[in-house]
């Protein structure tokens, strides 16, 4: 691995374009492995957008201009064009649940079963698993073939995490995981997150300070598509060394 072998990603230079309209500008961020990593700013700061370049996410909007570097383990991932495994290695859990139309059990044994995992004993193990990490086993064990539309909002993100982790990535980016939950489905998946970093190099998008102060081992602060300043989020909060930093997380503005 190059550079620091706790640095599961490094971006160096990072320039993303829509059409003419620059959204982000000369990035660079090492994040750590097994750390929860969270990015916070205004909306439209370009922290959706930065997270989206990490799995290549943003391939998928038309007319998206991309320089500088991205790398995980020391690949560069614009250079390589297996996007699929990309993706297998970093997997996205988005703001809203987007389950399938499927049961709980077909959800989680999905991406298995599109990567060539046929075998019922060995679906059975994954979908276990994958639960128990996600921290939903116990309430959906005895209704895994129900539909995993039926399950309240708050089981549903869990399932997704459950979806994610059933691939077995390094990284799991998050975007604004709970904004659409109550606080108590909130509590659940951030006490999950810490839990998941012993495993997962964990990535997330908040709009929630609070949040961010909680669960993050480091916090990148972005504002018009700058990243303006990144440290260890107990740094970060309480000796911002940049005034624009300050004056967001004592609600000045934003």
């Amino acid at each position: 691995m190059s550079m620091n072998d706790s640095n599961k990603l490094s971006v160096r230079d990072l320039d993303l374009f829509y059409g003419e309209k620059q959204a982000l500008m000369k990035i660079n961020m090492d994040i750590k492995s097994n750390k929860v990593t969270a990015l916070i700013g205004p909306s439209g700061c370009g922290k959706s957008t930065f997270l989206r370049t990490l799995n290549r996410m943003n391939d998928l909007i038309e007319g998206v201009k991309i320089e500088g570097i991205v790398k995980v383990d020391g690949e560069d991932i614009y250079k390589n064009n297996d996007v699929i495994k990309l993706r297998t290695k970093i997997g996205m859990v988005f703001q809203k649940p987007n389950l399938f139309p499927m049961s709980i059990y077909d959800n989680v044994a999905y991406g298995p079963r599109v990567h060539g995992i046929k075998d019922k004993k060995t679906l059975d193990k994954i979908v276990e698993e994958s639960l128990k990490g996600a921290a939903i086993w116990d309430e959906v064990k005895d209704r895994l073939k129900s539909p995993a539309l039926g399950l309240s909002g708050g089981q549903q993100q869990r399932v997704c995490i459950a979806r994610t982790i059933a691939m077995k990535p390094d990284v799991i980016l998050m975007d604004e995981p709970t904004s659409a939950l109550d606080p108590i489905s909130t509590a659940k998946v951030e006490d999950l997150i810490s839990e998941l970093k012993k495993d997962y190099t964990i990535v997330i998008v908040t709009h929630n300070m609070q949040q961010a102060a909680r669960i993050s081992d480091e916090t990148g602060f972005f504002l018009n598509g700058e990243l303006i300043e990144y440290n260890n989020t107990k740094d970060i909060f309480t000796i911002p060394s940049d005034k624009r930093t300050e004056d967001y997380i004592t609600g000045r503005f934003g």
